[in-house]
C-alpha cells in the first residue's frame, strides 16, 4: 500500500475538498442555506463567472491572460441596451451586442498573436479603455430595460423549474469539455500554453489558434452580459463587470488550470467558480463587510498558484 502524499491529495482533490468544506459550513451555519430557492441563486450568481471562465480557461492554457473581460461585458451590454430601448428586435439588439464583444476578442486576439504583445498589457489597454468607450457610446447613463419583455429572459424556467441560466451552463460546459478533450483545437491550445516554439515547429498555426480563444472569452462575456442586464432590468456600464477578471481568474486558477499554460481544467473552473460564489454568499449570509471576500478570493488565489508552483517543482 502506497504511503499517503498530501501534496498529491491536495494538487488533485484541494478544489473540491474546499468546496465541500464551504458547503458544509453554509449547511450548519448559514440560516435557510438549504433550499431549492438558494441552489437556484447560487447557479443565477455564478453564472458569469462560470461561462467566462470557460474561455479564460483557454486563453490561460495558452499562456495568456485577458484581464479585460470585465469592460468587454460593459460595451456588449451598451450595445444591447440602447437598441433594445431604441425599439429593435431582441434578436437584431444581442447579435449587435455580441458583434461588439467579437470587436473588444478581435482586438486583443490581433495585438497578441500577430504582434506578440505581452497578454497582460494588451488586456490591460482594453480593461482601462474599453469601459470608457462603453461609457461613452451611452452618456455613462444606466439604460433602464424596465417594462421591456427582454428582462423576462433571465426569469424563465426550463418546465417552470429549472433556471435558463442552468440550462445554458451545462450546454457551454459541455461544449467546452469536447473542445478541450475530443478535438485537435484543445490539443493546439495546451500544446501552444506547454511550448509555442515546439508546437509552431509541429505545424500548429499559433496566430489562428491564440485569436480564436480570445474570440471565444469575449463572446462569452457578451453572452454573460445579455444575461446580467436582463436580471437586472438594466445596462449599467459604470458598474457592470467590474472586478468580474477577479473572480474569474481566480477560479481558473483555483481550478487548477495551470497559469503557465499547457494545461486547462474545464471541470476544475467550475468548482473554482462555484467556490468564489459561495466566498461572497458565506460573507454576506454573516453580515461581514464584503471588502473581506475580496480578501479571501485573494488568498485563496495566492494558495492555489503557491500549489502549482509546488506541484511544477
Amino acid at each position: 500500500m502506497q504511503d499517503f502524499n498530501i501534496n498529491k491529495f491536495v494538487n488533485r482533490w484541494g478544489a473540491l475538498a474546499l468546496l465541500i468544506l464551504l458547503l458544509l459550513f453554509n449547511i450548519f451555519f448559514t440560516n435557510n442555506f438549504i433550499s431549492l430557492t438558494t441552489l437556484w441563486n447560487i447557479i443565477i450568481q455564478t453564472f458569469p463567472i462560470i461561462i467566462i471562465g470557460l474561455g479564460m480557461t483557454m486563453v490561460i492554457a495558452t499562456g495568456g491572460i485577458d484581464i479585460s473581460v470585465g469592460a468587454t461585458m460593459a460595451f456588449s451590454a451598451a450595445i444591447m441596451g440602447k437598441y433594445l430601448t431604441g425599439g429593435a428586435s431582441p434578436v437584431f439588439a444581442v447579435l449587435l451586442g455580441l458583434g461588439g464583444a467579437v470587436l473588444y476578442g478581435a482586438f486583443n486576439g490581433f495585438l497578441i498573436a500577430k504582434l506578440n504583445i505581452q497578454p497582460i498589457i494588451v488586456t490591460l489597454i482594453l480593461m482601462i479603455s474599453g469601459r470608457g468607450i462603453a461609457q461613452l457610446y451611452i452618456d455613462s447613463k444606466i439604460v433602464s430595460l424596465f417594462n421591456n419583455p427582454f428582462a423576462d429572459l433571465s426569469q424563465y424556467r426550463v418546465g417552470g423549474v429549472i433556471p435558463i441560466q442552468g440550462v445554458v451552463i451545462l450546454i457551454l460546459i459541455l461544449a467546452a469539455y469536447w473542445v478541450m478533450k475530443k478535438m485537435s483545437f484543445g490539443r493546439y491550445i495546451e500544446a501552444i500554453g506547454g511550448n509555442e516554439r515546439v508546437a509552431r515547429l509541429s505545424g500548429i498555426n499559433i496566430f489562428k489558434t491564440k485569436f480564436l480563444v480570445y474570440i471565444i472569452v469575449a463572446v462569452l462575456s457578451g453572452i454573460a452580459a445579455m444575461f446580467e442586464i436582463s436580471y437586472t432590468a438594466a445596462a449599467d456600464v459604470n458598474k457592470l463587470g467590474r472586478l468580474m477578471e477577479l473572480d474569474v481568474i481566480a477560479a481558473v486558477t483555483v481550478g487548477g488550470t495551470s497559469i503557465s499554460g499547457g494545461k486547462a481544467n474545464v471541470i476544475g473552473t467550475v468548482i473554482g467558480a462555484v467556490i468564489i460564489q459561495l466566498i461572497t454568499i458565506t460573507v454576506n449570509g454573516h453580515n461581514i463587510q464584503y471588502n473581506y471576500s475580496l480578501v479571501l478570493k485573494a488568498a485563496v488565489i495566492i494558495i492555489a498558484l503557491w500549489l502549482q508552483n509546488e506541484k511544477s517543482e
